[in-house]
């Protein structure tokens, strides 16, 4: 939902963790399409994710974790590591 009212609510941006691209097993059924135009966004995705992991462009850019799925339970504080570093450079955390 948030991938979908960023830019009419005029979000400062999205943070994405594990974005469903697709049901498991369709991938013809993309949601790519959903996620934000124009709002800075960061997808944290696992490799093993079974609803597909979406491609960075424009102001979306996606973090692949290796080897998790998409509960992105391994390596928790990594990823909240990395959630927590973009946050930095956008002046939304210390």
């Amino acid at each position: 939902m948030a991938c979908r009212t960023a830019a009419e609510l005029g979000a400062s941006g999205v943070l994405a963790l594990a974005f469903p691209l697709h049901p498991p097993g369709k991938p013809d059924r993309s949601r790519a399409g959903e996620l934000p135009v124009g709002v800075p966004a960061l997808v944290l995705n696992g490799d093993r994710d079974a609803f597909g992991v979406p491609e960075s462009s424009g102001t979306v850019e996606v973090v692949v974790r290796p080897g998790a799925t998409h509960d992105l339970r391994k390596d928790v504080k990594g990823t909240a590591a990395l959630a927590v570093e973009w946050m930095r450079t956008h002046g939304w955390a210390r």
